[in-house]
Formats: structure tokens, C-alpha cells, sequence
């Protein structure tokens, strides 16, 4: 069974403009995906959904979306970076399936995942 810890969810403001600022972004209709190479000993992760996205329930649906996605294929990224995934329009009325393969593949694009990492 894959765990997500709090310890690794990235909470503090300051974690997250960083990771905006010094990161680097890829994105496709549902998701954006922030890759920044962390230097600590342990790998981070952060979720966001704006207010264009809707109401604080679609909000939290999406960001659930994501958190379960990155839980389940957290072992197929590369150890060494810190990610912060934002969701889009286009992800409020998917289902998880489709914002597992977005996920993927912008995973593929940024090469954070490990090799021979399949679905």
C-alpha cells in the first residue's frame, strides 16, 4: 500500500513561491506541473487549485484527484525533486483515469520519472 506522509506535503507559503520561482513548468489541458531539483534528503510535493476552478468543493475534488494520482505513482518518479502540481480548468470534470495518464505524461515530458516507468 503506497502512503503519502504529511512530512512530505509541502504546507508553508514560502515553499511554494519557491518552487514557482525556481521551478520549471509543464502543462497540458488538465494539469501544470512544477519540477524543482531539491537538495534536502527528502522529496516534496504540493497541490494547488486557483478560484477560476469553482467553489471550495470542486477545488478540494481536484486536489484529491491529484493527491491520489501522484500517491499511487510516486514510485515511478526519480528520487531528488520537489513537485508542485496544479490543476486546470480542463480537470474538474474528469475522472481519475485521464488525470492519471495527464500526469504521466507531463511526467514523461519534465523526465522525472524513472526508466522503464509504465502504466
Amino acid at each position: 500500500m503506497y502512503k503519502l506522509p504529511k512530512r512530505r506535503i509541502l504546507r508553508q507559503k514560502g515553499d511554494f513561491q519557491r518552487v514557482y520561482r525556481l521551478g520549471k513548468s509543464y502543462a497540458n489541458h488538465y494539469l501544470v506541473i512544477y519540477v524543482f531539483r531539491s537538495n534536502g534528503n527528502e522529496d516534496k510535493v504540493g497541490f494547488a487549485a486557483g478560484k477560476k476552478l469553482g467553489n471550495a468543493v470542486t477545488r478540494n475534488r481536484v486536489k484529491r484527484l491529484m493527491r491520489e494520482c501522484f500517491r499511487l505513482n510516486q514510485d515511478k518518479i526519480k528520487p531528488g525533486f520537489t513537485l508542485l502540481l496544479v490543476g486546470r480548468k480542463g480537470a474538474v470534470s474528469e475522472k481519475y483515469e485521464k488525470i492519471e495518464n495527464a500526469f504521466l505524461n507531463l511526467g514523461r515530458k519534465a523526465g522525472i520519472l524513472k526508466q522503464g516507468a509504465r502504466r
